[in-house]
């Protein structure tokens, strides 16, 4: 029988946190002939990470063509690219050390684009600068809004970034940007991004692509490896595998 996707990259990922930082690239790829568009990464996501009402790390687009009865749809995952190259850092003013959004060094978060709500002054510069649309600036809205009281799951506590926070009362995020990280507090306690478990057609890998070793890696290099606005010269960690060009969808 052969093993479940999910327990090859968690044993992946256990081996990837075995490694020193600066040896590891994580990477995520999403097999786009397998995304049924159910929705449930975005689900998990915004369960996970507490996200207000139309906040999402995660969408899926929809492009249907074709004539009927020829008819196809395909879906498409888009989370934040944790680009090598981010012109959403370039974009940010408060730079420096202490700065509000880098490409992390070090850590769980090696190689990723993160974000101290701290210093994040909710100027907004980062939002246009992403050609991906990954950043949004949280407008302090609720699901309860409107509503006789606020529900349990709105108080509930969550742990971006490995920081405990509970949002409703008007604290952090709110007026800060915000956007995917891999769930990099997943990642520090050996577990993988929600989204990634919660697929239901495995269509999301995700790993340390410079492991030969793991499923992220043999996936990529038996397949035909597509990535979103390649001229923008951005060098994204999340890949894509399709049977069309995804510039037809997200051009």
């Amino acid at each position: 029988m052969n093993q479940d996707k999910l327990i090859t990259m968690q044993e992946d990922l256990r081996r990837a946190l075995a490694k020193p930082a600066e040896q590891r690239r994580w990477a995520m790829l999403i097999d786009v002939r397998k995304c049924v568009g159910c929705h449930a990464c975005t689900v998990g996501c915004a369960s996970e990470n507490k996200l207000p009402p139309k906040l999402w790390y995660r969408p899926v687009f929809e492009y249907e063509q074709g004539k009927f009865p020829a008819v196809t749809r395909t879906f498409l995952p888009r989370p934040c690219m944790q680009c090598d190259k981010p012109p959403c850092v370039a974009a940010c003013p408060v730079k420096g050390k202490d700065g509000a959004t880098w490409k992390e060094t070090k850590g769980a978060a090696n190689g990723l684009v993160v974000i101290n709500y701290a210093k994040c002054i909710g100027c907004a510069q980062c939002v246009p600068a992403c050609p991906y649309q990954a950043r949004t600036i949280d407008p302090g809205t609720n699901h309860s809004d409107g509503t006789p009281a606020p529900q349990a799951y709105e108080a509930a506590a969550a742990f971006e970034y490995g920081t405990k926070r509970q949002r409703l009362g008007g604290s952090q995020p709110i007026g800060n940007a915000r956007k995917c990280h891999f769930c990099v507090h997943r990642l520090q306690e050996g577990q993988l991004p929600m989204c990634i478990s919660t697929c239901v057609g495995r269509a999301g890998y995700f790993g340390d692509e410079s492991d030969p070793q793991s499923l992220i890696a043999k996936v990529k290099k038996a397949n035909k490896i597509q990535i979103l606005k390649a001229p923008k010269g951005t060098g994204p960690r999340v890949y894509y595998v399709a049977n069309e060009k995804l510039e037809v969808i997200y051009g």
